[in-house]
């Protein structure tokens, strides 16, 4: 008698597979001081998951897809960050903006001339090009597993719904060894709280992402969206902004804000996908 049914097969193999690469991973990170080891083992729990079930790797959503979903889920983080960040500004979470991270700017930049405003605008446009371009290897490491291969295994016997709670659930669940051990989170509010909204914000993510991977059937607005989400929090909105005593409890993913917003448009996703993708399951 099979263990597993063979539907559900590949999506266990992979997750075993992820959890058993994850020390090597953590003992990377530590190593190298990069986190981008630790996403590229989900690229390999993925390829190794395929080559045990004798799934195709072409199954994974290697072509292209449409230009207008790549530009929507490049967009889209940057949206609701955009709308996240400017909450907090006005409701005084977090001041508009970091004087000290401008000045160092334009020192690195070398650029002693140029007003704050310019600096800013500069910031922006190297993190929507060279930053953004930057995070690609690691990003599809995680992509290929996350999107590439369980989103369309979990849809075999799953709801859009379904898929979309799931796979979401796994991806932060997959995170939280790292906010355990301190390597990811803030040390100013408790760890429930960053775990729960945390959770919100990657369950919210999976939704849109989960809605153009079954879209276009191509993995790469994931990779699109993901490297968007990352490089706009990362490295203009938070560093950006001028922190106070209650910046920790909106900002980035593990306050409130930012999971908040995504969460509504997330909603938006979520009724397009069970209008489109009501009878998908295989």
């Amino acid at each position: 008698m099979q263990i597993v049914s063979s539907v559900w097969r590949l999506p266990v193999v992979f997750v075993v597979l992820a959890a058993c690469l994850y020390p090597l991973g953590l003992w990377l990170i530590l190593r190298l001081q990069s986190a981008s080891p630790l996403m590229l083992t989900v690229a390999l729990a993925a390829v190794g998951a395929c080559l045990i079930c004798g799934r195709p790797l072409a199954s994974l959503g290697w072509h292209w897809g449409d230009w207008r979903s790549q530009y929507l889920s490049f967009l889209l983080p940057l949206g609701y960050a955009a709308i996240a960040y400017l909450a907090l500004w006005l409701l005084g979470g977090g001041g508009w903006y970091n004087q000290a991270f401008v000045d160092e700017l334009r020192t690195s930049y070398m650029l002693e001339s140029w007003s704050d405003g310019s600096v800013i605008a500069l910031r922006l446009l190297l993190t929507a090009t060279v930053s953004f371009a930057l995070l690609l290897p690691s990003v599809l490491g995680e992509e290929i597993g996350w999107r590439g291969l369980l989103v369309p295994a979990l849809s075999e016997s799953l709801s859009f719904t379904q898929v979309c709670l799931l796979s979401g659930l796994l991806w932060s669940i997959w995170h939280w060894p790292l906010m355990f051990l301190g390597y990811y989170g803030n040390s100013e509010t408790p760890l429930a709280y960053q775990l729960a909204l945390f959770t919100v914000c990657i369950v919210a993510m999976s939704f849109m992402m989960t809605y153009f991977r079954y879209k276009t059937g191509s993995l790469w607005p994931a990779v699109i969206f993901h490297m968007s989400h990352n490089v706009f929090l990362q490295k203009f909105f938070s560093p950006i902004t001028e922190e106070n005593a209650r910046s920790a409890w909106v900002m980035e993913e593990f306050g409130i804000a930012v999971p908040l917003v995504a969460a509504c448009f997330a909603i938006g996703f979520w009724r397009k996908g069970v209008r489109e993708f009501a009878d998908t399951r295989g």
